[in-house]
């Protein structure tokens, strides 16, 4: 990540919008945003799968739920907020994976500038990519700014994506009785 430039690209937009980039309060925001978009654009140099590698033989061959995983992130289009929750389900072939490394794949996933539909195709093509289970499904329902702050001002308006592969795209209970659990 090239500090420097996003630093100048900051002060560019401040006095671009007319601030004082001298000014006591402004004087060391490049700096902190430059820091910012560090950790909230981390996603950017890891690799989500690298989360699924490490499997534990499991007899179960049922469906796993791994619910309300919290996330953020930015939009690509304007640059703004997105936030909700992940919801992952999962048929395993003798395989698990450690219920933390879903939650780690989300996060590695939506800290990249991002769009919700992409996001939840990343996050069940990592999963079935990774896993090779019998199947996946994972919904995402977040709260854009970009519709809160601006443009049509709608707060509170939720955007549902939902992705399915192998069994769930075949089987329609299944995947009723996921959309039931994560209710």
């Amino acid at each position: 990540m090239d500090i420097q430039k996003i630093e100048a690209g900051v002060k560019m937009i401040l006095e671009g919008i007319g601030e004082d980039v001298s000014r006591e309060g402004i004087f060391d925001t490049p700096k902190r945003v430059a820091k910012m978009y560090e950790e909230i654009f981390s996603g950017m140099t890891q690799n989500a799968e690298e989360h699924l590698t490490k499997t534990f033989t499991a007899d179960n061959n049922e469906m796993i739920v791994e619910k309300d995983i919290i996330l953020y992130s930015i939009c690509e289009h304007h640059l703004m907020p997105f936030y909700g929750k992940a919801h992952i389900a999962y048929i395993p072939r003798g395989q698990v994976v450690g219920i933390s490394k879903l939650a780690r794949t989300v996060e590695v996933f939506a800290k990249r500038p991002q769009i919700q539909e992409k996001l939840t195709c990343q996050i069940a093509d990592a999963v079935m990519d990774s896993l090779n289970p019998l199947g996946t499904i994972v919904a995402i329902e977040a709260e854009h700014m970009c519709m809160t702050m601006r443009g049509i001002k709608k707060p509170g308006t939720k955007t549902f994506t939902i992705v399915s592969r192998g069994e769930f795209e075949k089987n329609q209970s299944l995947k009723n009785t996921f959309l039931n659990i994560i209710k």
